[in-house]
């Protein structure tokens, strides 16, 4: 699988959203219109109930790091329940 740079999917985002398709980017640049696509979507705002804006890529990230800080605080309060118990 090729690894693309932020600043490559950047730069296929922005010339998608001047008007070229998936179709034309992917002959010329040989990435599938699925990977188009995904670029495209994890890039777009989405919107909450308040005023705050975030892309779907950035959505995903706090979710991750939600999850893993969840994970730490339930590590160290067992920790707590055992170093109390001696």
């Amino acid at each position: 699988m090729a690894r693309y740079t932020e600043e490559f999917k950047n730069t296929i985002i922005e010339l998608y959203k001047s008007g070229k398709s998936l179709a034309v980017l992917h002959s010329e640049y040989g990435i599938p219109k699925s990977t188009i696509s995904t670029w495209i979507k994890d890039n777009s705002p989405v919107s909450s109930n308040s005023d705050d804006e975030m892309t779907l890529k950035e959505l995903r990230s706090l979710k991750r790091e939600l999850s893993q800080i969840k994970e730490e605080n339930e590590i160290l309060k067992k920790a707590m329940a055992i170093l109390a118990k001696k």
